[in-house]
C-alpha cells in the first residue's frame, strides 16, 4: 500500500510541473513545381527595399548570368520550381548530373530581375558540383 501511495504523490508532484503546451506551429510553406503553378509562387513581400546584386563572375556562366527569367527558360525549358520573395526570384532546373538554381534580382529599382547568382548540385546528395558542367549539361538534356 505504501508503495501504491508513494507513486501517487509523485504523480501528483510531477503533474504539477506540467507546463501548458506550445501553441501549435503554423503549417510550412509550400512550394509547388513550376509546371503545377499559374503564376510564380509568392513567398512574402519585401518590407525593404532591395539591394542591388553584383553578378557572380566565374567562367562557364556566360550567357546565364545576366539573362531574365525569359532568356533562362529558352535555355533550359520549364523551370522545375519558380518561386518570388519580394523582387527576388529563383528559378530551379533539375537533370540527372546536377540541380541548378538561378537567382535573380533587379540590377535597378523597379527594373527587370536579372540572373546574377547560380547554385550547383548533385541530386543524389546535394553536394556541390561545377556550375558551367552543370550547366552543360542541362543544356543538353
Amino acid at each position: 500500500m505504501r508503495f501504491g501511495a508513494t507513486t501517487l504523490l509523485g504523480a501528483a508532484l510531477l503533474a504539477g510541473c506540467a507546463t501548458t503546451p506550445p501553441p501549435p506551429a503554423s503549417p510550412p510553406a509550400v512550394v509547388r513545381p513550376a509546371a503545377a503553378q499559374a503564376a510564380p509562387t509568392r513567398v512574402r513581400p519585401s518590407r525593404t527595399p532591395s539591394r542591388l546584386a553584383t553578378p557572380q563572375l566565374v567562367p562557364g556562366v556566360e550567357g546565364v548570368i545576366g539573362a531574365d527569367a525569359a532568356g533562362l527558360i529558352r535555355q533550359f525549358g520549364p523551370p522545375r520550381l519558380d518561386i518570388v520573395e519580394g523582387d527576388a526570384r529563383k528559378l530551379q532546373w533539375s537533370g540527372a548530373a546536377c540541380v541548378l538554381d538561378a537567382y535573380l534580382y533587379p540590377p535597378a529599382e523597379g527594373g527587370e530581375p536579372l540572373a546574377t547568382y547560380l547554385d550547383a548540385r548533385r541530386p543524389s546528395d546535394a553536394q556541390d558540383v561545377d556550375r558551367a558542367a552543370c550547366i552543360a549539361a542541362l543544356r543538353a538534356r
